[in-house]
C-alpha cells in the first residue's frame, strides 16, 4: 500500500490509500482532501501514519522519510507566518464590549481605547505603541488626541443611554435603587486652572490640584452617570443635579436613592423631600440634637436589632454591630498610636494641626502645650459599633439596613476605575480631554462590570482581573497562504489555565 495525492480539476488535492494487488489498483481509504498545499502535505503523512497502523508494522527507513517530511511541513508553515498576536485580551473585550451594545455607536477608535485601558492602561502615546505590538490596529496618537477633543460632545450622551439601556435589561426592566458617591482624581502637576483646584483630596494628594467625581451606579454595581465638578467643590453640592439630570432624562419613576453620610445635610434633604425623592441616607448620629442623642446611647447594643425614631417627617433607624464596634475601635487605638507618636514632645502649634480624624482627642492650651484627652476617648467609645440611617421610606428597618450596605458596590466601582483600569493620575489637561479621559473609563467599567456577569452566568469561577492576566498570555497566529493568498488564523490556547476560559474565545457571549 502507498499514497497517493490526486488533483483534481477543481484544483482540490485528494490523499488516498492505495493497494496494488494483480496490477489493479484499489482506494483503500480517503483520508481527505484539500487546496492547501501545507494541508495536503500533513494528510499525506497521515496516510503515511495510517497504512503502518493497518499494517501494524515500522520501517526504519520509512520513519527516518516521515521525519524528515514533518521538518519540511513545518519548514514551510513557519517561513509562512504573516504575524503572531497576543491577543486574548482583544478577542474575549471586543465581544463583550458588542454585547453591551456599545458597537451600534460605530467608534473602532473608542474599542480599540477601551481594549487597550483594560488590558493596559498606559499613556495614550503607549497605547498607540501596545494596540500595534499586540493587536497589529494602527492608531496614530495624534488622532487619539483629535478625537478625545470632540468626544465629550459627540458621544458621551449616547454612551450614556446605552449603558442605562443594558443596565435596565440585566436588571429585568427596573433599576430600582441609585447608589450615589464621590471620589477625586488628581493630577500630575502643580499648577491648577479654573476645573482643576486644590481640595480635600481622598487619595491623600492635597497638595495637588484635583477634579471631583460623582458617579451613580445601580443594584449590582452597574454604572449609569457620571459628572465632573471643579476639585474645591463640596462633595455634599454634587448629589443633586446628577441625579436630577438622570431622573429627567431616563424618566425613572420608581426609585430609592442610597448615599452615605458625607452626602446628608440639611439642605439636601429639603431638596430630595421637596422634590418627591425617595432615599436612604447616612445618619451623623453624633451631629443630632442632645435629646436624639440620648436616646440612642440608651439603647440595648444588640446584633440585628434596630431601633427608630420619627424626625420632622423622616425615620432615623439606628442598629448595633459587634462587628462594627470592634473595627470602631481598632481605628480609634491606630489613631491614638499616631497622635502618641507625633506629638510625644507634648509640644506643638496651632498652625500645625487641624480637627480632622483623631485629632479631636488633642486639646491645645498656650499654643504649645498637647495632652491627649482621656474624656474625649472614653465618651467616643460609647458610640462604637452604632450606625443610623435616615429615611423617608416606609421599607422596614432591615430592609433599610441592607440596601443601604449596597454602596459597596459603588466603593468597588471607584477600586477598579482606580486600580484595574488606572483612571488616576492623570495628565491631561484641557477640559476637553479631562472629560473624554472620564469617558472612556466609564465605558472601560461598564465592559468590565459586564464580563463580571457573564463569567457567573458561564459558571467560570475566576475574577475579571484573573480571566483578563490569563488572556495576556493567549496568541492567534496568522499564516498566509501563498498559492490562495488567502490568511489563516489559529488562536492557540495551550495549557490548562487558556482552556479554563475557552468558551469566551470560540464561542459568542
Amino acid at each position: 500500500m502507498f499514497v497517493r495525492k490526486k488533483s483534481n480539476a477543481s484544483g482540490i488535492v485528494s490523499v488516498q490509500v492505495i493497494d496494488k494487488s494483480h496490477g489493479n489498483y484499489q482506494v483503500v481509504k480517503t483520508i481527505g482532501s484539500s487546496a492547501d498545499a501545507v494541508e495536503v502535505q500533513s494528510l499525506y503523512l497521515k496516510g503515511k501514519r495510517w497504512i503502518e497502523a493497518h499494517l501494524g508494522q515500522q520501517d526504519m527507513f520509512n520513519q527516518a522519510d516521515q521525519a524528515q517530511e514533518e521538518k519540511q511541513v513545518v519548514e514551510y508553515l513557519f517561513s509562512n507566518i504573516e504575524s503572531v498576536l497576543i491577543n486574548g485580551t482583544q478577542l474575549i473585550l471586543e465581544k463583550v464590549f458588542k454585547s453591551v451594545g456599545f458597537d451600534k455607536l460605530g467608534d473602532d477608535v473608542l474599542k480599540h481605547l477601551v481594549t487597550a485601558r483594560l488590558s493596559q492602561p498606559l499613556s495614550k502615546s503607549a497605547t498607540v505603541t501596545y494596540l500595534k505590538d499586540h493587536f497589529d490596529e494602527d492608531l496614530h496618537y495624534q488622532k487619539i488626541y483629535r478625537y478625545m477633543d470632540k468626544l465629550y460632545n459627540t458621544k458621551q450622551e449616547e454612551i450614556q443611554r446605552i449603558s442605562v439601556d443594558h443596565s435596565r435589561k440585566v436588571l429585568g426592566d427596573e433599576i430600582g435603587l441609585l447608589f450615589y458617591d464621590v471620589t477625586t482624581l488628581y493630577f500630575e502637576t502643580d499648577h491648577s486652572d479654573d476645573l482643576r483646584e486644590r481640595g480635600f483630596s481622598k487619595d491623600g494628594k492635597h497638595a495637588q490640584p484635583q477634579v471631583v467625581l460623582g458617579l451613580l451606579v445601580s443594584r449590582g454595581g452597574y454604572p449609569l452617570s457620571y459628572s465632573i465638578f471643579n476639585g474645591a467643590q463640596y462633595e455634599g453640592r454634587t448629589m443633586l443635579p446628577i441625579v436630577e439630570d438622570f431622573v429627567t432624562r431616563f424618566k425613572l419613576n420608581d426609585f430609592v436613592i442610597v448615599a452615605d453620610s458625607g452626602l446628608m445635610n440639611k439642605k439636601n434633604k429639603d431638596l430630595l423631600n421637596s422634590a418627591g425623592y425617595k432615599y436612604i441616607l447616612g445618619a451623623r448620629i453624633k451631629n443630632e440634637s442632645e435629646k436624639t442623642k440620648d436616646w440612642i446611647l440608651s439603647l440595648n447594643k444588640s446584633d440585628g436589632i434596630f431601633n427608630e425614631k420619627k424626625i420632622k417627617g423622616t425615620r432615623l433607624i439606628v442598629g448595633y454591630s459587634s462587628k462594627r464596634a470592634k473595627k470602631d475601635k481598632y481605628n480609634r487605638d491606630k489613631g491614638i498610636k499616631r497622635l502618641e507618636a507625633a506629638y510625644k514632645s507634648g509640644k506643638v502649634t496651632k498652625d500645625h494641626i487641624n480637627k480632622r480624624g483623631y485629632n479631636k482627642f488633642l486639646e491645645i492650651s498656650q499654643d504649645i502645650k498637647v495632652t491627649i484627652s482621656q474624656e474625649k476617648i472614653k465618651e467616643d467609645e460609647r458610640w462604637d459599633g452604632l450606625k443610623g440611617y435616615i429615611t423617608n421610606t416606609d421599607l422596614p428597618a432591615m430592609e433599610v439596613y441592607e440596601q443601604y450596605n449596597g454602596l459597596w458596590v459603588i466603593e468597588n466601582a471607584f477600586r477598579v476605575t482606580k486600580g484595574t483600569i488606572e483612571l488616576r493620575p492623570m495628565f491631561h489637561f484641557t477640559p476637553k480631554r479631562i472629560e473624554a479621559h472620564v469617558t472612556i473609563c466609564f465605558v472601560a467599567f461598564k465592559v468590565y462590570k459586564e464580563l463580571e456577569r457573564i463569567l457567573k452566568l458561564k459558571g467560570i469561577n475566576l475574577s475579571v482581573d484573573k480571566v483578563l492576566n490569563i488572556a495576556k498570555t493567549i496568541t492567534t497566529i496568522k499564516v498566509r497562504l501563498p498559492k490562495s493568498d488567502t490568511v489563516m488564523t489559529k488562536t492557540m490556547l495551550l495549557t490548562p489555565r487558556h482552556q479554563s476560559i475557552a468558551d469566551l474565545i470560540y464561542y459568542d457571549i
